[in-house]
């Protein structure tokens, strides 16, 4: 599933491709969502935003769609009239005079009052946006001694997005490596210096990724790994699917488990239990 610096990416073609312009037509091709086909033809896309994982695209009529990529769902943008060839099955298409905005395969797509947005059942319970700029390490060190985060796993805790929105499974584990934490390990457990290391990290390797295309590896590492001819999705990464690989702090083996229903990596020395 994208995560949070993979769907502000994405955000940005989308504002880039559209905002501001008007959508010529915009059809909607699941069952439920039929009726409003024609209803948004004309209108200009007032704006392009994001709240965590979720996109949301807001017309001059007063209304928005929500729409959140899950597992399959993927935006493309193109030249207008380009349609382009794919197994995926379309299901919003936003057509403007120079760009089409094509999302393919999503299931959770929905319209919305933009002024009643607030009381969307998953954007009502997101917590700060984490690559956001108002989301300070404060806000975050804050919310990890809140009674109602301090007594949970971190493993769990990091892809609550009742807690903070935007980070998924591979930040997680990019996350607890950085900051030399196991993810049995609680934030009531933490001194206050392994707390401000763990806030501090949950804010830069995000912010990180988004502005490198999705490095969490030290950058200069990445690009001479690159150099060297290995693949980005090689040299991307601290220790997400890096299994059976050595550490690049102290060479012990990468190791995989099962934390909440996924695969966590991390480091048995960097990180002890």
């Amino acid at each position: 599933m994208p995560e949070g610096p993979e769907i502000r990416r994405i955000r940005d073609e989308l504002a880039a491709a559209i905002e501001g312009k008007t959508a010529r037509r915009v059809e909607f091709h699941l069952p439920a969502l039929k009726k409003w086909n024609g209803r948004f033809d004309g209108l200009e896309v007032e704006a392009v935003t994001c709240r965590g994982k979720a996109m949301l695209t807001r017309f001059s009529n007063g209304f928005s769609i929500y729409s959140h990529n899950q597992l399959y769902g993927r935006w493309q943008v193109v030249p207008a009239g380009q349609l382009p060839r794919s197994r995926r099955q379309l299901r919003l298409a936003i057509h403007g005079d120079q760009h089409w905005a094509l999302l393919y395969s999503a299931s959770d797509i929905e319209v919305w009052p933009t002024e009643r947005l607030q009381e969307h059942p998953f954007l009502s319970k997101l917590g700060p946006d984490v690559l956001d700029e108002g989301t300070s390490t404060t806000l975050i060190r804050t919310r990890l001694e809140d009674p109602h985060f301090r007594g949970r796993s971190l493993g769990a805790l990091l892809t609550d997005q009742s807690f903070v929105a935007g980070l998924g499974n591979y930040l997680r584990c990019e996350i607890l490596h950085q900051a030399g934490l196991h993810p049995s390990r609680r934030p009531r457990e933490l001194s206050h210096e392994a707390l401000s290391h763990l806030s501090a990290t949950i804010l830069q390797l995000p912010r990180q990724s988004y502005a490198s295309a999705g490095i969490t590896n030290a950058l200069q590492r990445a690009e001479k790994l690159m150099g060297k001819g290995a693949l980005f999705e090689d040299a991307r990464f601290l220790v997400f699917r890096r299994a059976g690989k050595p550490c690049y702090s102290c060479g012990a083996t990468i190791l995989r488990q099962q934390q909440g229903g996924q695969a966590c990596y991390l480091c048995p020395a960097c990180q002890p239990q």
